[in-house]
Order: C-alpha cells, then structure tokens, then sequence
C-alpha cells in the first residue's frame, strides 16, 4: 500500500432485510402486523426512548436499531383498558397513552397520521374491532381489516388449543393435552424454561405455522442447551422431526418419548399452580 495512505477498516457485515425479518419471526413466533420508529416513555421514565417497533400478535416488540434481529424489550398489551386521544406536541409529533393493568405506556409518532395509524392498529388487536375514527384513511382501514381477520384466527387456534389442554375433574380423555403443553412462542418458552429450571425442563407448544406443534428443551451437560424439534400432526399420528423421524399416536406419547429415551433426564415442564390443580404431579 502507498505510504501516507490509512487502510479503512472493514465494516461489519450487516444482515440481508429477509434474514432479520426471518430471525424475529423464528423468535416471536407472532405474525407481524405493524412496524416503524416510535419514541416510547413508561410512567415510571422521565425521558422518550426511540426504538424499531414491531406489533406482532396483541405484543409490542422494541428493537433499538432497525437492523437488530433481536428485541431489547417486549411489552403485551392483550389487557389494554383504553388509548387516549392523539395529540399534537410543540414538536409537530403525535402522542397518545395506552393504559393498562400495571401501568402507563406513552408513544410518539413522528406525525399524527402515523399516530392514529399505531392507535388504530393497536386497538384493532386488543379489542377485535377496526376502530370507528373518520379521520384514517380508506388503506389504512383496509389493512387492518385484514389484521383484525388474521388475529381472529390465530386467537381461534390458541382457543382451541386451550380446550384442549383442559382436563375434566372426573375424568381424564385420550383428548387432552399432555400437561406440559402452554400456548407460548419460542422465545416465550426459552425463557419459561430458564426462569424456572426446577419446574422441568420440557415444554410442548403450538409449531410456528399455528397447525403442527414443537418440543423445546433445555439440557444441562457441560452447559445449558437448548434444542427445538418439529412435531407434525398427519390424521391421527404425529412424527417428531429426527434424523429418523418418529411416528407416535398421540402428543401424550410424544412427550413421553423424550423423557423414557433420555432415562428421564427430561422432565416435563409443568408450572406449580398446573401441579397443585393436577393430583398426577
């Protein structure tokens, strides 16, 4: 290299568009529904904080770079009671307030339009219902008829994954789901099992495409592991996705399956309000 001339140091590889979106869907586990820059301010904070935001399902997950493929916080607001007004600041932003059961979350949009877009989109998955504001526009309101249709089926698959996961108080049936089934994402299920590793280690939950289902586990060899495997459900059997797939009758059977050919190493995960309901456990 010719003297008096400084080598520019590389840069750091930034992810493809597709690979991120592709990374937070494997790590949501939610459809994603909205995104964009929001400035963000808890009651108990002083000061906006701007993030990357996403609305996947009835969460919010904040991203402090738009390229990050992994969320910095995640908030659900499934028990929002209501959202104020959209307001314009001295600034020329828009700010309204979600309330909620532990508290108040304010956000700021660059401009009311993108405001009352986030408000729109939010109470259209909380409450079920497009919201009747005058002020959105005809493609606004398009799109979040189209949400409010997608969140009502996922809510039907989670529903019916929830009653099925009931036992009846006389009786068990061949129905019911195994007791470490929880209607939870991956990451959700990661950090079930990393809060709480005396409760088991073997957690059964909905697949990502909402109609197969998925086993993680956390192992404790040298150091934590944690694995994922795709349970797929054909007619009345369901095949656990392994170098050599495995055939079983029943998720029950599924989940047993780990535990006998790891001579009990895994345990199936169940919660201690689920064990004291369940004289089994």
């Amino acid at each position: 290299m010719p003297r008096g001339i400084r080598k520019q140091p590389e840069e750091t590889p930034q992810p493809a568009p597709r690979l991120i979106f592709q990374e937070r869907q494997r790590i949501t586990g939610l459809p994603l529904y909205l995104q964009g820059y929001l400035s963000v301010r808890h009651s108990r904070c002083q000061e906006f904080r701007v993030y990357w935001t996403e609305l996947r399902g009835t969460m919010l997950f904040f991203y402090d770079d738009k390229k990050a493929p992994t969320y910095s916080q995640k908030l659900d607001i499934s028990a929002l009671t209501s959202a104020t007004n959209v307001y314009p600041d001295e600034n020329g932003s828009a700010r309204f307030i979600l309330m909620l059961p532990n508290g108040e979350l304010e956000l700021k949009a660059n401009d009311c339009e993108h405001g009352k877009e986030w408000k729109g989109f939010i109470l259209t998955v909380t409450k079920l219902s497009v919201p009747p504001d005058e002020s959105l526009l005809p493609g606004q309101l398009t799109r979040m008829h189209e949400v409010l249709e997608k969140e009502k089926k996922r809510r039907m698959t989670l529903n019916d994954c929830s009653c099925l996961n009931r036992k009846s108080p006389s009786s068990r049936t061949l129905t019911a789901m195994p007791v470490c089934f929880y209607a939870v994402s991956r990451q959700e299920a990661i950090e079930m099992l990393e809060k709480n590793p005396s409760w088991g280690n073997l957690i059964l939950r909905p697949g990502s495409d909402s109609k197969n289902y998925a086993i993680t586990i956390r192992h404790e060899l040298d150091a934590p592991c944690l694995k994922h495997y795709k349970v797929m459900s054909k007619g009345t059997s369901y095949i656990i996705e392994l170098e050599r797939q495995v055939t079983l009758p029943s998720l029950q059977d599924v989940v047993n399956y780990f535990v006998t050919q790891t001579r009990g190493n895994l345990k199936p995960f169940v919660t201690q309000t689920r064990a004291a309901e369940d004289p089994a456990f």
